[in-house]
């Protein structure tokens, strides 16, 4: 079976940095980084099988998690003030970091925020990580935190993600200028995050190795 973009991706860039991984006696996190509807998840989840087809069991942990209000509360917060916007604003980049540099340290238990979000439910999930040796971190602002130790950054802007944003249409979100303008502010906010990244696959599904 071919592979789909996303996999082509991960398997280029895993075997750059399996050695990495394979000598770090520490556990290893990956920042996957990029706009709405970009394939984050997507090329999250192929990442992980090309790290399991090497002997490397690994996880994920969602951005969306850590924002400091549930998404209508958020959205709401998002139109009453202009200045809720941003990871300094919205997201606990503080304790994202926190449970990342717990994970790099050995610790085998870790607590994760949830929220449902169609539901807007809150809660905490005890998550076991005996046995896993990377950590990716999947979000739009994820650049940013400390704890990282490869950052890969996807290059495709509100615009190149529109079809996949419709084909998601969470919230209705592609119907929404307000949404959209939302967008157009993270672009502004992240667009340089890409410099900061090891790897960058850009819109077409091509890796650049930066560094």
């Amino acid at each position: 079976m071919a592979k789909n973009p996303h996999e082509l991706a991960a398997s280029i860039i895993i075997p750059q940095i399996i050695n990495q991984i394979k000598v770090n006696k520490q556990r290893t996190t990956i920042a996957l980084a990029g706009e709405s509807g970009c394939g984050k998840t997507e090329t999250a989840n192929a990442l992980i099988a090309e790290l399991s087809r090497q002997g490397i069991n690994s996880i994920v942990i969602n951005q969306d998690n850590y924002f400091f209000l549930a998404p209508l509360a958020n959205d709401a917060m998002r139109k009453k003030s202009p200045e809720w916007l941003g990871p300094h604003k919205e997201v606990n980049m503080q304790l994202l970091d926190e449970t990342l540099n717990d994970a790099i340290n050995g610790k085998n238990r870790i607590d994760i925020p949830h929220i449902e979000y169609n539901t807007n439910i809150e809660s905490v999930k005890k998550v076991n990580i005996e046995g896993v040796n990377v950590i990716i971190v999947e979000g739009t602002y994820i650049s940013l935190l400390k704890h990282i130790d490869i950052r890969i950054f996807i290059d495709a802007d509100y615009h190149d993600t529109l079809k996949y944003r419709k084909l998601r249409n969470r919230g209705n979100e592609v119907n929404d200028p307000f949404v959209e303008n939302i967008l157009e502010t993270e672009h502004k906010i992240i667009a340089g995050h890409k410099y900061l990244a090891d790897f960058i696959i850009t819109k077409d599904y091509d890796v650049i190795s930066v560094k």
